[in-house]
C-alpha cells in the first residue's frame, strides 16, 4: 500500500463517481445502480463498472448483490473526497438561475478576499452534479441548518475534479443563533372591556406596540397599535378592546431559535409574535426587536 493519502490516488472520473454515489446513497438510502451514476455524470455504464472495480480494490466501495443491489460507498470513500460521513446531516439547497438544482446540496463553503472593501468571493463544494453550472450563472445557497445563512452570488469558475464552484458574493444574510426569549419584551395585559382610546393611552405610556388581552389570568387575544389606530380612524374610539383584538395570533416557545419567530411573522403577516413558556404567554417580540438584534452585529 502507498503512504500517500487516498485522495491523491483518485482520478477525476473516480472522484466524480464517488461524489455521485454518495449523493444518491444519502438521498435514496439504498444501494445505487451503476446506470444511475452514469446518468448523473454523463458517462457510459460500462465505464462506471470498470471504474468500480478499481474503487473496490481501493476499499472505497462495496458491491451489494441481488436484484435490488448495486454499489455502496464505505467510510473511507467520504474521507477520500473530504465529505462528512455522518448520516445526521441535512440538505443545504442550491439554486441556479432561480431554479432548485435537483439532488444538489452544499457541503462546504469557504470565503476569501474578505478584506477587500468592494468584493467578497467564495468557494462551495457541491454534492451532486455541477456540470450544468456555467460562468455568470446566478447561484443561491442556503439556508444553512445552524445560522440560516443565505448567500447569493454569480459563478466565476468551476472545478469538476473537486466538485467546487467559485463565485462572487452579491448578498449574504445570517440569523444569530440565539433563543427567542433572549430578545422578548415582557408582555403586558390589558382588560378586554376598556375602550380603544384607553388602550391607546396605556400602550403609549408603557412604550409598547401590542398587548395581550385578558382578565384574571385568562388571555383571549392580542391588541396592537395598528388595530387600535384602525378602529379609531373608523370612529370607534369608545369601542371595547374585546371587539377589535386579534383572537388568532402566532406564538413561539421561548427556547426556540430566532429563525422560528421570523418564520412565524413571515407566514402570518403579523407584526408581533407572542413568546410562551410551556404554552403560557410571558413575552412579545416584534419586527423592531429583530432589526435591533441584526444591527448589533
Amino acid at each position: 500500500m502507498t503512504d500517500l493519502p487516498i485522495s491523491m490516488e483518485l482520478t477525476q472520473i473516480q472522484r466524480e463517481i464517488l461524489t455521485a454515489l454518495i449523493n444518491l446513497q444519502r438521498r435514496e438510502g439504498r444501494a445505487v445502480k451503476g446506470e444511475e451514476i452514469a446518468d448523473i455524470i454523463d458517462r457510459n455504464p460500462g465505464t462506471i463498472r470498470n471504474q468500480m472495480q478499481s474503487l473496490k480494490a481501493l476499499h472505497l466501495v462495496e458491491g451489494v448483490p441481488g436484484p435490488k443491489g448495486g454499489y455502496k460507498a464505505i467510510a473511507a470513500a467520504y474521507e477520500a473526497i473530504n465529505l462528512d460521513a455522518d448520516d445526521n446531516v441535512v440538505d443545504v439547497p442550491v439554486i441556479r438561475n432561480g431554479s432548485p438544482v435537483d439532488g444538489a446540496t452544499a457541503n462546504e463553503i469557504t470565503f476569501f478576499t474578505v478584506m477587500r472593501p468592494n468584493q467578497c468571493s467564495g468557494i462551495v463544494q457541491i454534492i451532486g452534479n455541477i456540470r450544468d453550472f456555467d460562468i455568470d450563472d446566478e447561484i443561491e445557497i442556503g439556508p444553512t441548518p445552524v445560522n440560516k445563512t443565505h448567500i447569493k452570488g454569480v459563478v466565476t469558475g468551476r472545478d469538476d475534479t473537486t466538485n467546487r464552484l467559485i463565485f462572487d458574493i452579491k448578498e449574504m444574510a445570517a440569523i444569530p443563533k440565539i433563543p427567542v426569549k433572549n430578545l422578548a419584551r415582557p408582555a403586558i395585559t390589558i382588560d378586554p372591556e376598556i375602550s380603544l382610546l384607553e388602550a391607546c393611552s396605556k400602550l403609549h405610556h408603557l412604550k409598547a406596540r401590542a398587548a395581550l388581552v385578558g382578565k384574571n389570568g385568562n388571555r383571549s387575544g392580542v391588541i396592537s397599535l395598528e388595530n387600535i389606530v384602525r378602529g379609531m380612524a373608523e370612529g370607534k374610539k369608545d369601542m371595547p378592546v374585546l371587539e377589535c383584538m386579534e383572537r388568532d395570533y402566532p406564538t413561539v416557545e421561548g427556547d426556540e431559535p430566532l429563525h422560528v419567530a421570523i418564520s412565524k411573522l413571515g407566514e402570518t403577516g403579523a407584526s408581533q409574535v407572542v413568546v410562551t413558556e410551556s404554552d403560557v404567554p410571558f413575552g412579545m417580540l416584534d419586527a423592531r426587536d429583530l432589526i435591533r438584534c441584526m444591527v448589533r452585529f
